[in-house]
């Protein structure tokens, strides 16, 4: 699930160590000899680390499994809480890499307030500067982009004609009542910064605070909220029968996904940009969508998830 995504988290600090001595899983381990595509990153060997967060399981399988598959040795950690702990333990060399958003490190991690709004400058904004004050090296991102926005019920929303945020805006007061989580209740990139944007004016009576996953059933139901804040890569967007509203003010940051690593690694064995643009185009937003339908709907085990896609893209 999607919890306090794209800012950093403040909880589970003090057994960050612990996690990341015991908390290693499985998922990368052996995939090399199961099915190995070459051996270009022979020698490399380390951790893959992930948010806590479907998403962030899968693409965390997808990268060790790859790897693997190429000749390297990794394993995989799915067990660290929040955005500051797997950022910090990359900077602290306990993970070798991980996937992150250009929108949470643009503005959690370098502290710039104004996002880019075009994907390409905003990517290579965030690339140079993390490189050049980190050493935190940037392979090309994904096409998925998972930002914030806005969803309704498909039927209500062909009911009140609205298509986009501007739409939302125009319709009766009554009509504009909307299910956010707390975080992003009070966030500049949030709800603050979005009212002013589209000019939204409601009472804070139509306005209702639920925790992340329970506002996509909230918004499916329609009782508490026409309109619940979503992330338009998360599943239960289409599961649900959800429409996403467009925001055609562009106000929301790019929050596109990539494989972020030391740059000291990518220096010693560079190929792993090679092996990565096997995977990384494939990635769109649609396409997270249904592997993290998978795990969120249906079920199913992240690492299976991920190592099936390989299969079935023939990636390893």
């Amino acid at each position: 699930m999607f919890i306090k995504r794209h800012l950093a988290a403040t909880a589970a600090i003090l057994v960050t160590t612990a996690l990341l001595a015991t908390g290693c899983s499985g998922g990368g381990g052996d995939s090399g000899a199961a099915g190995g595509k070459g051996d270009e990153l022979k020698g490399l060997t380390g951790v893959i680390g992930s948010k806590d967060f479907s998403e962030q399981y899968i693409l965390a399988y997808l990268t060790s499994d790859l790897l693997n598959a190429h000749g390297a040795n990794l394993t995989t950690n799915t067990k660290l809480v929040g955005s500051a702990n797997t950022r910090q333990a990359l900077i602290d060399k306990q993970f070798l890499g991980y996937w992150e958003y250009t929108g949470t490190a643009w503005i959690t991690y370098l502290k710039n307030t104004q996002p880019i709004t075009d994907p390409q400058k905003q990517f290579d904004a965030v690339a140079q500067a993390d490189l050049s004050k980190n050493n935190v090296k940037w392979l090309d991102p994904a096409p998925l982009n998972n930002t914030y926005a806005f969803a309704i019920r498909s039927s209500q929303a062909k009911k009140l004609g609205v298509t986009s945020m501007s739409d939302v805006a125009k319709l009766p007061k009554d009509q504009q009542t909307f299910c956010i989580e707390s975080e992003f209740s009070t966030r500049d990139d949030g709800w603050p910064g979005l009212k002013k944007a589209y000019g939204i004016d409601v009472p804070d009576s139509n306005v209702k605070l639920l925790d992340t996953g329970v506002i996509y059933t909230a918004t499916q139901k329609g009782t508490d909220c026409n309109f619940g804040e979503v992330f338009q890569t998360d599943g239960r967007i289409k599961a649900l029968d959800l429409t996403v509203m467009k925001d055609d003010k562009q106000f929301f940051p790019v929050y596109q996904g990539a494989f972020t690593l030391q740059s000291a690694v990518f220096d010693k064995y560079p190929k792993i940009a090679d092996v990565m643009a096997k995977l990384s185009p494939l990635l769109t937003t649609e396409q997270m969508q249904e592997l993290n339908a998978k795990v969120d709907v249906d079920g199913e085990d992240p690492a299976d998830v991920a190592k099936q896609f390989l299969k079935d893209k023939g990636l390893i």
